[in-house]
């Protein structure tokens, strides 16, 4: 059975909780490169605090790339039913959101382009706006008091430098509506080249994306089984100044962190779902209430990021039903 590039069934076999599968097969996992000796001098010092002799960081480009093939036939997901039965649930990714700041070193290279597509601005009217009230609250030039440091606890506190907002996109079309993640990235780099040429080092601990899966079919197909038509929205932090904290991770806690050198991969950070009926997604199989209590953990965690940037997200104010004044 073709489960789609990408896809990994852990170790853990029926060990996993279903919600822990689909975090699991969901995770993009990109390839690690080295910085240059000649440019790990160069970096925010503000966002790159730790001074270390060899800098990893993914490029943007490669995310795109193993999104590729989901993106085209979705990606497969093992349910565990009751009775020991297991399906794969298909979701394919839909881009929800995305912000991507930056220093003015990284963008000096980039205006340019995005100037020479200034044409393509009215085309992306409904999505984007050129000022957003966003990014008139968030642009930090040195002289506001606005400015920000990096947390620990991977949120963002209200004196973080966020840097400059390079691209901003949210989706506002109903699913149907919307072209799968890959082909929405290739339209909006006509506008934003910075998405095929940027890496995760050039990038403010503020850029995030938003991921909207949509399940499509599951296989074998016939049986009816409630939960199996459940959304699911993730957010993924795309700076390195993240991957600086696996690594420590791995220094203080080997059998949790990530290794130099290794693929690198952008588990998510928040997460909604939409019409979640049922058990099929929260079990006691990771032990009782587990499920329950990493769902409610990673809708807080969204929430208090989108409130901290003072964002207006549209898929996560219809998932949980919010409205933001």
């Amino acid at each position: 059975m073709i489960l789609g590039k990408g896809s990994r069934q852990s170790n853990k076999g029926s060990m996993q909780s279903n919600l822990e599968s689909f975090l699991d097969c969901t995770t993009p996992v990109v390839p690690s490169q080295f910085l240059p000796k000649s440019e790990i001098r160069n970096l925010n010092k503000l966002w790159h605090p730790c001074e270390r002799e060899k800098v990893e960081y993914f490029a943007l480009a490669d995310l795109w790339r193993s999104l590729d093939e989901w993106s085209a036939y979705g990606v497969g997901v093992p349910i565990n039913l009751d009775g020991g039965e297991t399906l794969f649930q298909y979701y394919v990714p839909y881009l929800s959101a995305i912000q991507i700041y930056t220093s003015n070193s990284s963008l000096n290279g980039l205006r340019e382009e995005t100037e020479s597509g200034s044409e393509t601005r009215d085309s992306f009217s409904d999505s984007f706006s050129y000022e957003s009230e966003s990014e008139k609250l968030s642009r930090w030039d040195g002289s506001s008091s606005e400015e920000v440091v990096f947390e620990p606890d991977g949120l963002l506190q209200p004196n973080d430098r966020l840097g400059h907002l390079y691209c901003e996109y949210f989706e506002r079309s109903t699913p149907y509506g919307r072209v799968p993640l890959v082909e929405k990235i290739s339209v909006l780099s006509r506008r934003y080249p910075g998405l095929m040429s940027l890496r995760s080092v050039d990038l403010s601990p503020a850029s995030w994306m938003a991921v909207y899966w949509y399940p499509i079919y599951y296989i074998p197909m016939g049986r009816i089984v409630k939960g199996l038509s459940t959304c699911f929205l993730t957010f993924h932090t795309l700076s390195s100044s993240f991957q600086d904290m696996d690594l420590e991770t791995e220094m203080e806690s080997p059998e949790r962190g990530r290794k130099e050198g290794e693929d690198i991969s952008l588990p998510p950070f928040g997460l909604a779902t939409y019409k979640m009926q049922g058990t099929v997604w929260v079990s006691d199989k990771s032990g009782p209430d587990l499920d329950q209590q990493r769902l409610v953990s990673l809708l807080s965690v969204a929430d208090s990021w989108l409130k901290q940037l003072r964002i207006q997200h549209h898929d996560f104010n219809y998932f949980t039903g919010i409205r933001r004044g």
